[in-house]
């Protein structure tokens, strides 16, 4: 009998948190994702904003959500995304990395930050389809994080959906407000490198740090490190990522988008 297909696999540049609240080319491609992809069994979120000195799941069958941010309208904090968790997919997940990686059960301390949720919203707006985040460790390097993405690709094959949620870029020290959606020189090149190193050998994509622009594009790695998960199971796949819509924000960041094996069911 033969495999079934595996579960297509995503990074989306979340941007401002306002996104939730905003209909624009960006959020459209979330939802025309979300829309075209199989209804995941479950949805394992790997959001810039839970980086933290531990690897960890969330394990709790009602996460919260989080507004981890202040100055934003009173409607973006009145926003809630009720979607159940999956404390089974939590147990799934610290088995399929074991013994390489150890993974904790968060079972009341986190939820579903904005990094996560401002993206679902459009994408899965039901919010009916469990969601787990994975925490990103902040001790470890970056080829570490490839490698824990490429543990996950057993996953897929049982239905997880599994998503990062950063930018590319991102540089809030360097944003230009006269530019919406302009790119600065150095953000464009090293977009653009990255691009190709995901399309031709996302196995290296943690070489990037030796990039000219590096420093620039990734002053903090918190919201590059979700796209290494997506780059380590493109390499465990064998198969390039496709990009699901790009663009420039202030400046300083991307907005690229990126997914895997959505080809089939993505319109061309």
């Amino acid at each position: 009998m033969p495999m079934p297909a595996p579960m297509p696999a995503a990074f989306l540049g979340h941007g401002s948190p306002m996104n939730a609240l905003e209909e624009n080319r960006y959020t459209a491609a979330w939802r025309a994702f979300g829309a075209a992809v199989p209804r995941p069994r479950a949805i394992l979120a790997i959001s810039a904003h839970w980086h933290i000195d531990a690897l960890a799941v969330t394990a709790m069958p009602r996460p919260r959500t989080i507004h981890d941010f202040y100055g934003f309208p009173q409607a973006l904090f009145d926003l809630q995304y009720p979607a159940p968790g999956l404390p089974q997919l939590a147990e799934e997940v610290a088995d399929t990395v074991a013994p390489d990686f150890v993974v904790g059960a968060d079972r009341d301390g986190w939820g579903l930050d904005h990094g996560t949720w401002s993206v679902l919203v459009h994408a899965f707006p039901e919010a009916d389809i469990p969601v787990v985040q994975l925490s990103l460790d902040a001790r470890k390097p970056l080829d570490w994080h490839l490698a824990l993405g490429a543990k996950l690709a057993p996953l897929r094959q049982r239905g997880v959906l599994v998503m990062g949620s950063g930018n590319l870029v991102h540089n809030l020290r360097a944003l230009d407000w006269a530019q919406p959606e302009g790119g600065f020189d150095w953000a464009r090149r090293f977009d653009a490198d990255a691009r190709a190193v995901l399309a031709e050998r996302p196995h290296d994509l943690p070489a990037l740090a030796t990039h000219p622009d590096y420093r620039k594009a990734v002053p903090t790695d918190e919201h590059f490190l979700p796209l290494l998960y997506l780059a380590g199971l493109s390499a465990a796949a064998g198969r390039a990522s496709d990009v699901l819509v790009d663009g420039f924000a202030y400046g300083s960041l991307s907005m690229a988008a990126f997914t895997l094996d959505a080809d089939r069911v993505l319109p061309a």
